[in-house]
């Protein structure tokens, strides 16, 4: 197939065609979580959403390189291990294994490279040195800092101003704090910050007072180290959630643009942003309720817990990632109830497909004429979709419609063998793309595949007391059989 792919870049605001920096390879970098908490649904969408990019390029024939980072020192985990009594370090290591826990769960392959910023401090280090040497930072009252407006370009990527951005953090910059004292305009940002007592820190060439060298390194400038030293100076590829777009990544730019004096990526991608019913709520808004609307909506976030451990819960974690996939990623998604309860339907269908695709009894013959287009009219489809800037939502529309013509196709006992292993073949194809269905509690053992084949037989040779006490086999093994319209389902037990 001819490689045509249109991914929407926010640098430029249009689609574009995808062209690597060198061909047949793709560098991708996402911003990972900082391991303070469980992740939460919001946190999953964009994680479930750079897994699929990366699995469609790999299934385009791309050799990819995924780095997805761990940011490991924060004030949020300084204070969450202030209030569990240990270390920072040992809190981050407790989250990012409860990260591996869910993210895995969700069907998420782990990245080729993992970077955490703890383990990273020297190349941090490194380039905060070469904007200092360049004129492009300055030290201040132990920090450091990046000069924002010597940055030609400024604010290309949010698509904002100059003077818009530096009214907006005069405004959010409380002019009496000691930040304010030390930065020459509110629009610099921090690369390295000096220690306060009893906080972790690391040694660095920068001075600090009354801790000399003492610091640990700013936000933005941790996932520029690593991505130039993991990836190279250009990635192709650089995202996260829309809510990176200002001002993480905006200084990412700025700080590995004028680092390098080479563009940061080729193509910024952004997932839209996750909502809970419709709206996010604060602690104001639920007090001007009436007590029985404040019931009513309090019973039902009970139905949409917002972290991703107990959302699976409720719900499972392969229908939650068909929820995370069912939206163009670039859209913004509403997690209801009713939303979650759908998937979990959704991948009941796709589960009894599969099923089916396992147990047919097919018919003598080679590849039908009917069965060749059925699959090549929905490969053509899915392709088309994820060629579209990775729309799995009408990506997930052509297995759906490759499922319902499985589904008739058997149901009519017009499916040859052939017809049926091209069947599962596609099926595996868009399933390996994304990656619905892999729990493997739920992969039927070749004992009681080879029961079902020996049920078919009996009751083909009209032998019922055999194939009814088949029937009773499987079913004390821990599977129920079940005749359909389409054939036989296989379920297990409870």
């Amino acid at each position: 197939m001819v490689i045509t792919m249109q991914i929407y870049n926010t640098l430029t605001r249009k689609k574009e065609t995808f062209v690597p920096v060198e061909p047949g390879k793709v560098g991708m970098y996402a911003c990972g979580p900082t391991v303070y908490d469980l992740i939460h649904l919001g946190n999953a969408r964009a994680i479930c959403v750079f897994d699929v990019m990366r699995k469609y390029l790999k299934y385009r024939g791309f050799d990819v390189k995924f780095v997805q980072n761990f940011t490991d020192v924060d004030d949020k985990i300084i204070n969450k291990a202030k209030e569990h009594g240990i270390s920072p370090l040992e809190h981050s290591e407790k989250m990012i294994a409860e990260y591996f826990t869910d993210a895995r769960s969700l069907g998420i392959n782990d990245a080729d490279i993992h970077p955490k910023v703890t383990e990273n401090i020297g190349i941090i280090i490194e380039i905060i040195q070469t904007l200092l040497e360049k004129g492009f930072a300055y030290e201040s009252g132990g920090d450091v800092y990046f000069a924002a407006e010597k940055f030609d370009g400024y604010g290309k990527l949010s698509g904002n101003s100059p003077e818009d951005l530096r009214e907006g953090a005069s405004q959010r910059l409380n002019s009496d704090s000691d930040e304010a004292a030390r930065k020459r305009s509110p629009l610099d940002f921090a690369l390295w910050k000096s220690a306060k007592e009893g906080e972790i820190f690391w040694q660095s060439p920068f001075a600090g007072d009354g801790f000399i060298g003492h610091g640990r390194p700013g936000w933005h400038i941790e996932c520029s180290a690593m991505s130039k030293h993991y990836i190279g100076n250009t990635i192709d590829i650089h995202g996260g959630g829309s809510d990176l777009i200002f001002p993480h990544h905006e200084n990412e730019i700025a700080q590995s643009e004028a680092a390098t004096g080479c563009p940061l990526a080729n193509y910024w991608v952004h997932n839209g942003m996750l909502n809970v019913d419709g709206k996010k709520l604060s602690k104001s808004d639920l007090e001007k309720m009436s007590a029985k609307e404040r019931e009513s909506y309090l019973e039902r976030m009970k139905e949409t817990p917002f972290t991703v451990r107990e959302a699976a819960k409720l719900y499972g974690y392969e229908p939650l990632r068909f929820m995370l996939l069912s939206a163009h990623y670039r859209s913004p998604m509403n997690y209801t109830a009713e939303v979650a309860r759908g998937a979990v339907k959704s991948i009941e269908r796709f589960k009894n497909c599969k099923t089916l695709l396992e147990t047919a009894v097919p018919h003598e013959g080679g590849l039908s004429e009917s069965a060749k287009s059925i699959v090549e009219k929905r490969r053509t489809q899915f392709v088309q979709a994820m060629d579209d800037d990775f729309n799995t939502a009408d990506a997930l529309a052509a297995w759906f419609e490759l499922v319902r013509e499985i589904n008739s196709a058997v149901a009519d006992g017009s499916a040859s063998r052939e017809d049926i292993d091209e069947f599962r073949k596609l099926f595996e194809e868009f399933n390996g793309v994304l990656g619905l269905l892999y729990a493997t509690s739920e992969d039927i053992p070749q004992e009681i595949l080879d029961l079902v084949e020996k049920r078919k037989a009996a009751k083909s040779l009209k032998d019922y007391a055999l194939a009814d006490s088949i029937r009773e086999e499987i079913n004390q093994k821990g599977y129920i059989i079940e005749e359909t319209r389409q054939g036989v389902n296989l379920k297990r037990k409870g």
